[in-house]
């Protein structure tokens, strides 16, 4: 399994950050987005929040790959309604490049095994 770390930015306002997380909430993800996540790969999501920066820990099967996902991704209709309705409330990181919305997060530490 391998595990990649994403930061992005919401849109720092305290309604628009409520209505993102009510799309997130339990059972409220739309669920072909959920089943295009798994069918690209993603074994676990998990997005974490402090202020308006977001956290989030992607667990994949060994072959997973960003640029197989994009190819998925941009051949699906609904993630492209998903992506566009999320980016609503999403605004890239300062350092991030054209474009690109979750940034890869580099690991700069680990203890123990």
């Amino acid at each position: 399994m391998k595990r990649f770390c994403l930061a992005l930015d919401l849109i720092d306002d305290a309604e628009s950050i409520r209505v993102y997380e009510a799309h997130h909430a339990p059972g409220a993800a739309w669920p072909e987005v959920t089943q295009h996540d798994i069918d690209c790969g993603i074994l676990n999501i998990e997005i974490f929040r402090t202020g308006n920066r977001m956290f989030m820990i992607l667990e994949t099967v060994d072959d997973f790959t960003f640029e197989k996902k994009a190819e998925m991704d941009a051949a699906n209709p609904i993630i492209a309604k998903w992506e566009a309705l999320m980016w609503g409330f999403q605004q890239p990181l300062p350092w991030a490049k054209p474009g690109e919305k979750w940034v890869l997060m580099d690991r700069i530490f680990k203890s123990g095994l």
